[in-house]
């Protein structure tokens, strides 16, 4: 079946010009489906993974039906991270830059002056992480009187991380009768609940591939130490000498110092993570995209909506939080009907996550053992065999045969050619090692939503759980010592002890694959 062009939605000449500016022609399955209902202001429930289009699905007809001389506040987009608010801004932004539409991203992290002075600049779309919005609330800095509609991204990552009560707090300030969207990978009961709440004879979009994991994807994992894994990645790189390889990384630092790692034992390897400007980001995807890089490293955040044809392998050196990103990081290889290869790093502590992962997308992963530095070695010659007999098939090497003929008159040819391979294979460079070692992620535990409830789970975590943001946390000292993951403390601006330069608590928006209980890292 054909999906529909966005001409035919009917939408306004400056949102089209946008539209085909960012090369889209073609509306995806969520698109289709959502944009209409949209347009008709319809409440809607749509039920699509990442990478399916679902930003544009609400953006489009967000921005082709604001006024642009409205100076008012009139639509809210809540995502359960900074990194997703970001996202979600730069494409809003860029839909609505012929219209002259103005949108701000809201989240924690960010210096709250700097934010205060751009709402002094009247955008009409606010994107906001749900404690930093709260904080802005609080401040009178936002007034939600005016909203017209509001759309919920990722709602069942918000509610994972405990933003339940937050999302109440603030769609309590809405006026009742605005325009709902709730987009959300997975329907949990509290994701129902939410929205027989907030929600009015909604629409249920589902948009659920039929496989999860591609079929021309081969997927295997080796169990393998923290301190081994780059070993085991060198080895991997030797033995399948990938034309174009994407390498996960759980964090940035992870990334850079995987990057540095690689370029310093030989590998033509760059990385891509948020930190870079988009000069440098286009100057790392325009090496790899034409072969000057054989490894690209890179966070889930950088990686979304990355498209390159001819990606022959994707290793998962960091395990990923959730079965979603694993679909997604794979999802870089196997495209256009060509086989991939994917391989994942799982420590012995990550076992019961990997089986999670599985079980989640039906589909068992097979172990495999870590290669030996002897089947690494033997990689390495047979690539370089195959590189000289392509450059002899191709008879450009007239001009060597002279010193080719003097050097089998003085040596074995047997001897000569071994050198020869030798040289070429190139001397692997013993470099000391050594990466910043990443907390394991353990395996996902379905648990009732006490994180909102305040409700006692005895025996497990002494005393009670309680609200682990209001009330400071398991040990409930009042908000200072378990700050808000988007970097807002719940007790209010100066009370954290963790304040940073806005008052509003340490940053703690997490990457969605981020590992548990580290407190040192910044993450994309």
């Amino acid at each position: 079946m054909e999906l529909k062009t966005f001409q035919e939605f009917g939408l306004e000449p400056k949102v089209l010009r946008a539209i085909t500016e960012m090369g889209f022609e073609e509306s995806t399955p969520i698109q289709e489906k959502t944009i209409p209902l949209a347009l008709e202001g319809r409440d809607l429930i749509g039920q699509a993974q990442t990478g399916t289009g679902k930003t544009a699905a609400f953006g489009v007809p967000l921005v082709n039906k604001i006024d642009v001389n409205e100076d008012r506040i009139v639509a809210l987009v809540m995502c359960p991270t900074r990194e997703l608010a970001i996202q979600v801004a730069e494409e809003i932004g860029k839909l609505g830059r012929f219209k002259g539409i103005r949108s701000l991203p809201i989240y924690g992290g960010q210096d709250i002056v700097k934010q205060i002075r751009a709402l002094k600049k009247k955008p009409q779309i606010i994107i906001g992480t749900p404690g930093r919005l709260l904080d802005h609330i609080n401040r009178k800095t936002i007034k939600l009187d005016d909203v017209q509609t509001v759309v919920l991204d990722e709602a069942d990552e918000m509610l994972d991380m405990g933003f339940m009560d937050d999302i109440q707090s603030i769609l309590g300030l809405v006026p009742q009768n605005r325009h709902t969207m709730l987009f959300s990978a997975t329907m949990p009961p509290n994701i129902q609940k939410l929205a027989n709440q907030f929600l009015t004879n909604p629409e249920h979009v589902s948009v659920i591939p039929k496989q999860v994991s591609a079929p021309l994807i081969e997927q295997a994992y080796i169990e393998v130490h923290e301190k081994q894994k780059f070993e085991a990645l060198s080895r991997l790189i030797d033995i399948e000498a990938p034309e174009l390889a994407i390498v996960f990384g759980r964090t940035k630092r992870r990334v850079d110092e995987l990057t540095e790692a690689l370029q310093k034992r030989g590998y033509s390897a760059e990385g891509l993570h948020g930190d870079l400007s988009q000069n440098q980001r286009d100057n790392v995807m325009r090496k790899f995209r034409d072969g000057t890089i054989d490894v690209l490293v890179a966070t889930d955040v950088a990686a979304r909506g990355l498209d390159v044809s001819g990606v022959t392998h994707v290793v998962n050196f960091d395990l990923p939080q959730d079965p979603e990103s694993y679909v997604h990081r794979i999802g870089r290889t196997g495209r256009a009907g060509k086989e991939g290869t994917a391989w994942t790093f799982v420590t012995p502590r990550e076992i019961d996550h990997l089986h999670f992962i599985e079980k989640v997308t039906r589909h068992r992963i097979p172990k495999k053992p870590l290669p030996s530095l002897a089947e690494a070695l033997e990689g390495k010659q047979k690539v370089t065999a195959e590189r000289i007999i392509d450059v002899m098939d191709k008879e450009m090497q007239n001009e060597f045969k002279g010193m080719a003929i003097q050097l089998l008159e003085q040596y074995d040819s047997v001897n000569l050619l071994a050198a020869a391979l030798k040289l070429l294979t190139g001397e692997k460079k013993e470099v000391e090692i050594e990466l910043t070692p990443e907390d394991p992620i353990r395996a996902k535990k379905r648990r009732p939503d006490i994180r909102n409830s305040g409700r006692k789970v005895e025996g497990r975590y002494g005393s009670g759980w309680g609200d682990r943001r209001r009330d400071g946390g398991y040990g409930g000292r009042g908000g200072d010592r378990y700050p808000r993951r988007d970097g807002d403390n719940r007790g209010g601006y100066s009370r954290g002890r963790d304040g940073g330069r806005d008052g509003g608590g340490r940053d703690r928006d997490r990457d969605r694959d981020r590992a548990p209980r580290s407190n040192e890292e910044t993450f994309v």
